[in-house]
């Protein structure tokens, strides 16, 4: 992704995109084209510190100066109070993202490089500086660092409890300004000058359109100088990792080889594809011994529903088996009643089982992982002992009254409690409660027993395999005759709930179509997909409800309670172009034509991916034009989903990494 001139010196545009840099470690940096943080949760170094789950903001910035010809330009954006100061972004002639956030400052006749990267499996960042254009003499660049080392969902103040000391070395100094905190420790190519002062009230418009406190104050404990000079970098590298010594050139040199390899290693032919392909390394993050996906940046963690959803857009569709494994596996010690956890918390607690749908979806995540892979022996010895365990959990019955009823359906749920995807919660108020027996549930349980089924016979355990396909028969035929709206000729969203069958216009009746093909006519499932498309497609997803609806929320804007009532009500969710796609080319045929009007619908979030966060798609889009951008600006499955169907559906190959081929060992019983 490259931004030219125009759009870097336009404050408004600049600042409404985003860059995103990951490490692997569930750490990251993020901030704008512009400079200026617009959110609490940009900034240059957050962590996770080990053995902890839950992230800290360390370094939230830099201010930067270069000194020429008698004068201290600046190359930094901040916003305070009714002004935006200081205004580096009127010398940015271009901003690139790859292979990592690049922006290059003219100056006169001189030329200025400056770069910031994470360092893969560590909680490193450098941002490095150089001068391209050739000068008689060097010139000086004054850094200031911006401080607060708080959690990361908190605001910080000017406050006496800050500790102002540094440990200074020759290239090391080290800050720890709260006991109780990771130190910071910052390997240099300059000169340090401790003179520490606080930059107050920085303003962050984005916490303010939320509706949330979005005003703090950083500290800064002392300068930075340097001689930029041709052909010669000056670097800084951050980290929060107790380390003797920090070769800053080695850094760079190492994580370019490394994207560089991985990047001509597995290619796309389409340059939509492409693109997502390149944003899948940011989701998958390694927490101790814990192979994990991030749902979503800034400030989502690790959600079982969101990567079991993923995963086949992910790592299946890239080649990237083993990757996919090590999720698969992750969960599995967690399976308890037949559930997988549906959330980790970020405090280290207990897994939090609150989803009637996550479990379902690990069973069509590891049948998928098993159709790509062919990897039937970890399957069987590792992941098919969790599967009998899930469908035997939802047979007998699990937490929140989640059961297969008497006509083979699965029924849950209970006041207070929000279940399914649709799970947004105001103090004690359900927005969307789907009590009962949701649509998409069925789809996934109807497809969860054909995968037992299936395991069961080639595993030679037959009398399993005959349960399995008799309560699908069961299951399928209560389908039929219950969920059929005869009144509007589509799929009631749940029946049998507290107030009776519910005859909302909502997407998840799609999933009836893409999960399994045989619980619609082809009739119905045109008249479904026909519906969905007049009343539920943008161009940059499905809404949740109908326009139609008295209930429908055309913007999802105003504070947390405004937000929340909005979430599931209207709003536009991207990754529900999946399984709009496979249903569309499962209906019609896998038909040039079929095909080609199944890409259109992507062509409004090939289009985004220059809008919010670079190269990511959004995680919501209000649900009326212009659909602006909303949630977090870099959802997993929003990027997944539609990259699966693209290669599942309508046949696009892409090269896959031989080093991320399935490992031939023998696996762990």
């Amino acid at each position: 992704m490259r931004i030219g001139k125009e759009e870097c010196q336009d404050p408004d545009r600049a600042l409404s995109l985003e860059w995103l840099e990951t490490n692997g470690c569930g750490g990251f940096a993020s901030g704008t084209v512009a400079g200026a943080n617009t959110r609490r949760y940009h900034g240059l170094l957050l962590v996770v510190p080990p053995p902890e789950s839950h992230r800290y903001m360390l370094v939230n910035h830099l201010e930067e100066w270069l000194h020429l010809d008698n004068r201290a330009i600046s190359i930094s954006t901040n916003l305070y109070p009714g002004v935006i100061h200081p205004q580096g972004y009127s010398h940015c002639i271009s901003f690139s993202s790859t292979p990592w956030p690049t922006w290059t400052y003219t100056f006169d006749d001189r030329t200025v490089s400056r770069e910031i990267l994470c360092v893969r499996g560590q909680s490193t960042v450098v941002v490095r500086w150089r001068l391209l254009t050739p000068a008689r003499d060097s010139i000086e660049l004054r850094v200031r660092l911006k401080l607060t080392s708080r959690e990361y969902h908190a605001l910080h103040h000017e406050n006496g409890a800050l500790s102002p000391e540094a440990t200074v070395t020759a290239q090391r100094v080290t800050w720890q300004p709260y006991h109780d905190l990771p130190a910071v420790q910052c390997s240099h190519t300059g000169s340090y000058h401790h003179l520490p002062e606080w930059y107050r009230q920085v303003q962050f418009p984005m916490e303010q359109e939320r509706g949330l406190d979005f005003q703090e104050d950083w500290w800064s404990p002392g300068e930075l100088l340097f001689h930029l000079e041709s052909g010669r970098e000056q670097a800084l590298a951050l980290t929060s990792e107790v380390v003797d010594d920090i070769e800053i050139g080695d850094l760079i040199r190492k994580e370019r080889v490394r994207r560089v390899k991985r990047h001509k290693a597995a290619k796309a032919p389409d340059r939509f594809a492409e693109a997502l392909r390149r944003g899948v390394e940011t989701f998958l993050v390694r927490q101790g011994s814990k192979q994990t996906v991030i749902a979503g940046y800034p400030w989502f963690a690790d959600w079982g529903r969101d990567a079991f959803i993923s995963l086949p857009g992910l790592f299946l569709v890239t080649g990237q088996y083993e990757a996919g494994w090590d999720i698969i596996q992750s969960f599995i010690p967690f399976v308890s009643e037949g559930m997988v956890p549906n959330r980790f918390p970020d405090l280290g607690k207990d897994p939090d089982y609150n989803a009637i749908d996550a479990s379902l979806w690990f069973i069509h995540a590891v049948d998928r992982y098993l159709a790509y892979s062919k990897d039937t022996k970890r399957v069987r010895l590792v992941a098919w002992p969790a599967i009998r365990q899930i469908l035997d959990g939802y047979r007998q019955g699990t937490r929140y009254n989640i059961k297969m009823d008497i006509d083979g359906l699965i029924s849950g749920g209970m006041p207070g409690v929000q279940l399914t995807w649709m799970d947004a919660k105001i103090g004690d108020w359900v927005v969307t409660p789907r009590h009962g027996k949701p649509v998409e549930i069925q789809a996934l349980w109807l497809r969860a027993l054909q995968v037992g089924a299936c395991l069961a016979a080639q595993f030679g355990e037959q009398d399993y395999a005959a349960g399995c396909r008799k309560d699908r028969r069961r299951a399928l035929t209560s389908f039929r005759t219950r969920f059929w709206y005869q009144g509007g000729q589509y799929l009631y969203d749940t029946i049998d709930g507290p107030e009776g069958d519910d005859s909302s216009i909502r997407p998840n009746q799609v999933y009836a179509i893409s999960l399994c093909d045989d619980l619609l006519t082809h009739e119905q499932a045109t008249q479904v997909l026909q519906l969905v498309k007049e009343q539920l497609l943008t161009p940059v997803g499905l809404r949740t409800l109908s326009p139609q609806d008295r209930r429908y929320q055309p913007r999802y804007a105003g504070g947390p309670r405004e937000r929340d009532s909005a979430y599931h009500q209207g709003t536009v969710w991207p990754f529900l172009l999946g399984c709009f796609v496979s249903a569309w080319v499962s209906t019609f045929g896998h038909t040039s034509k079929a095909k080609h009007e199944a890409r259109s619908f992507l062509k409004g979030i090939e289009a985004h991916l220059r809008e919010a966060c670079l190269g990511h798609v959004s995680e919501i889009f209000d649900g009326e034009e212009p659909h602006v951008p909303r949630g977090c600006p870099a959802q997993a499955w929003s990027l997944a989903e539609p990259l699966r169907a693209m290669v599942e559906d309508l046949g696009l190959r892409i090269t896959p990494d031989p080093a991320n081929s399935v490992r031939r060992t023998r696996p762990a019983a």
